[in-house]
């Protein structure tokens, strides 16, 4: 991602989150030491993705992933990936409290993966114990007809990294 991803931190609205991913980057934790700071300054919300005692370990505000979540050292935000139904309701057994629904359209970082649209998006949010997160594919302008069917909010990578992104559109409802 490179320098896309200090200008992207830059442009997130205070109080948005970040999923910090990087699994294969030989230097993930300096990476990530840097995205904490920054994101302390700037009143965002950092989630790493792993086991909870990961993120502890790393003083992340949440833990992402499909693991069980129940046991932390201290109270984390705790979200899920979801695809399907069964994916969302694995997630609400795990103990997480949102989750994280795609592809909701097409996506560059997952080409060829099929993308839920709106309706099977919409039906998915509707039926969920779960806040739900609005993942692929997203933008302002897509997030404000997926609310209309559910979304808590909404999540992405080119919004905020492509040359098209000027930031604009919260990452939350």
């Amino acid at each position: 991602m490179g320098e896309a991803l200090w200008t992207a931190l830059g442009r997130l609205p205070r109080g948005a989150g970040i999923v910090f991913r990087h699994y294969g980057l030989p230097d993930r934790r300096a990476i990530y030491e840097r995205v904490r700071r920054i994101a302390r300054a700037r009143g965002l919300v950092l989630v790493l993705a792993g086991s909870p005692r990961e993120a502890v370990a790393w003083k992340a505000d949440g833990a992402h992933g499909r693991s069980p979540h129940r046991f932390a050292a201290r109270p984390l935000l705790r979200t899920a990936p979801a695809h399907d139904a069964a994916e969302q309701a694995a997630a609400a057994r795990h103990g997480a409290d949102l989750v994280f629904l795609s592809p909701a359209f097409a996506t560059r970082s997952h080409p060829g993966a099929r993308a839920l649209g709106p309706v099977r998006f919409g039906l998915l949010a509707g039926r969920g114990r779960l806040p739900v997160i609005a993942l692929g594919g997203m933008d302002a302008p897509r997030y404000r007809r997926l609310r209309a069917l559910g979304a808590s909010g909404w999540a992405g990578i080119d919004a905020f990294t492509g040359p098209d992104s000027q930031g604009i559109g919260a990452a939350k409802g």
